[in-house]
Formats: C-alpha cells, sequence, structure tokens
C-alpha cells in the first residue's frame, strides 16, 4: 500500500510524502474480502476461539507491520522535517518479513498449540495467484535513518494486538 502525504505550506505551496506500507497486521475488526485479509485472520480469529482458513502454503513469505507502527509511520511523517528528504520523497517503510509457518510458529509460542489448532489450511488457487506476485521483502534503511521504526519480529505483532485490541490478555476460549 502506498500512502502519500500532501501538506499546504502558509504560501500555498504543496509538499509531500510517500509511504510505501508493509501489509498491516493484525488488522482489528471482522475478515474482509482482501486478498491480504488472511495474514491477520490466522492470528485474530484463533485467538479469539474461532477457527481461520489459510488459503496459501506455509512457506508464503510477506512483508508486516502492526496497525501501531503505522500510526506511528503516519505521524513521524507529518512531522518530519522535509529538507532531510530531499528529492527522494518516497520512502518503504520498515516490517518484518516472515513466512505463514513463521507466524504460526510466533502465535503457538504466545498463545500456545490449542490456539494454532483453530488454523484450516484451505488452498484457494486464486488467493495462491495474487499473493505469488506480491513483494517479500524490502530494504528500509533510509526510512530507519529518518525514524521510521516498527517490530523487530512478529511475535512482537500479535502481543501487540493482545495488548491494543484484546485489553491485554486472550479472550476466554481463545486459549
Amino acid at each position: 500500500m502506498m500512502i502519500t502525504m500532501i501538506a499546504l505550506t502558509p504560501a500555498a505551496d504543496m509538499d509531500g510524502i510517500g509511504l510505501r506500507l508493509p501489509t498491516i497486521c493484525v488488522r482489528p475488526g471482522k475478515p474482509n474480502a482482501a486478498a491480504s485479509g488472511f495474514f491477520s485472520n490466522i492470528i485474530r480469529e484463533p485467538l479469539n476461539g474461532e477457527e481461520a482458513v489459510l488459503p496459501v502454503p506455509d512457506d508464503t513469505r510477506h512483508w508486516h507491520a502492526s496497525p501501531r507502527s503505522a500510526i506511528g509511520f503516519l505521524v513521524h511523517a507529518a512531522t518530519i522535517d522535509p529538507a532531510v528528504l530531499g528529492d527522494r520523497r518516497c520512502l518503504t517503510m520498515p516490517g518484518v518479513s516472515a513466512t505463514v509457518a513463521e507466524q504460526i510458529e510466533a502465535l503457538r509460542r504466545v498463545a500456545g498449540d490449542e490456539v494454532v489448532r483453530r488454523i484450516r489450511h484451505e488452498p484457494d488457487e486464486s488467493i495462491m495467484a495474487i499473493v505469488a506476485g506480491w513483494p517479500r521483502d524490502f530494504d528500509p534503511r533510509r526510512a530507519r535513518a529518518l525514524g521510521f521504526s516498527a517490530e523487530a519480529d512478529f511475535e512482537e505483532i500479535i502481543r501487540i494486538h493482545i495488548e491494543d485490541e484484546l485489553g491485554g490478555a486472550i479472550p476466554e476460549g481463545g486459549v
């Protein structure tokens, strides 16, 4: 996802910065029809005591950051000194590159085997074809040097979800 932030200065000049965001995970709310939705679903639903469908192979790798990091990216971009950006006004935000298997293992470490057993593998050729064309990893060195930051690993993304969306605890029936 690419977000462009534009600001009008008092002199009516326009100034902007483009941010390429990782897939935001674990998204709050209910599952949706987005092709990337399963990345959140396989964490969120099992933590809530519900089954989740995994439509891609375990070795599918993708780039993630939490909703908390996404907000941090936007706030930092809105307050950064434009002079430090120079002519390169588009940045790739930091994130965690993880396979689905690594996501599931992180969930196991945080919440246990019973929660992980709620993930049902059900291949979906159309979603696999879409996801196969997505980038898997990025080099956010420049964004990090400019003060943008994200989680260190996928376990941290899960813990942030539990803290921010589940009141700091896995709901009863979630484990």
